[in-house]
């Protein structure tokens, strides 16, 4: 279901770069579900309807709290607060943007997953394990490298990362990379573990969606809160990468050059703008 929506949240994850996409998210909603299900007319009547009134939402709503946000990120990075426990405090705020959106759009959501059929919801499941697939692959391949060649896999990642945002690294920046790479921890293979135990619990309930009076309020609970069914070994993971990841990206900020901060403020006002241009339209 959340491969419904995606297109809407994306344009926070991406930068909001693109006005276009925006305003024609209908056709691209439509472009992303055909992976997954082919609504029928009726279905399609059912989804522009509920579509508009999201990006209504979204609009009106959530672009001023992602322009507040960005905001409060360039007064820190100016003002050189960009801690470790400061990131931490604005990677909570991006998923309380998350959660609110996901408790937006997740009651019809699953209200409208009632009127799927056996077959799309065959084809659903089908295509979502078709994504387990490739991505258990991925893994299985990269078990097979050393650890050494597993490391500089990971580095090489982390330094794309910086450097996307900031431009070429400097070699004490690098050297903080090569230091710090080693404390984060693997979780492809927990977080694969999550994601089918979900969509098995998804799969109970819709197999007896005809015969269950509470399946609506059921998916909604469980599209709403499923965090609940993260392993222990996922949560210590996930909060250890978390906690390395800003720590790390704390230690790049404290040694930002001129030119590098001069190409990170560009980039927060460049979304700052083009935000402020989609409250506009």
């Amino acid at each position: 279901m959340k491969k419904w929506v995606t297109v809407i949240f994306v344009l926070l994850l991406g930068g909001c770069s693109s006005k276009l996409a925006y305003n024609n998210l209908d056709w691209l909603g439509y472009w992303y579900m055909d992976d997954y299900i082919e609504l029928n007319n009726r279905q399609e009547a059912m989804f522009d309807k509920q579509l508009d009134k999201w990006i209504d939402w979204h609009r009106s709503k959530e672009l001023p709290a992602y322009i507040n946000h960005l905001k409060l990120v360039k007064e820190d990075l100016a003002e050189n607060r960009l801690t470790e426990q400061r990131l931490l405090s604005h990677y909570t705020k991006a998923s309380e943007h998350w959660q609110r959106l996901r408790e937006e759009i997740t009651p019809p959501l699953a209200s409208m997953a009632g009127e799927l059929s056996d077959e799309q919801v065959i084809r659903l499941f089908a295509a979502l394990e078709k994504d387990n697939k490739e991505t258990e692959e991925k893994i299985e391949e990269t078990n097979e490298w050393s650890e050494q060649e597993r490391m500089e896999d990971r580095v090489e990642s982390l330094e794309e990362d910086m450097e996307e945002r900031i431009g070429r690294l400097t070699e004490e920046q690098k050297q903080l990379i090569q230091d710090m790479a080693p404390g984060f921890m693997p979780s492809r293979e927990l977080w694969l573990a999550y994601r089918r135990d979900l969509q098995q619990r998804a799969r109970v309930l819709f197999a007896g969606r005809k015969n269950n009076p509470e399946f609506t309020e059921q998916l909604t609970a469980l599209m709403l809160n499923p965090e609940q069914y993260r392993s222990d070994a996922f949560l210590q993971v996930w909060r250890n990468n978390r906690q390395q990841h800003a720590r790390l990206a704390s230690s790049v900020a404290s040694s930002l050059t001129a030119k590098q901060k001069s190409k990170l403020e560009d980039e927060i006002n460049d979304m700052i703008a083009s935000l402020e241009d989609l409250l506009d339209e």
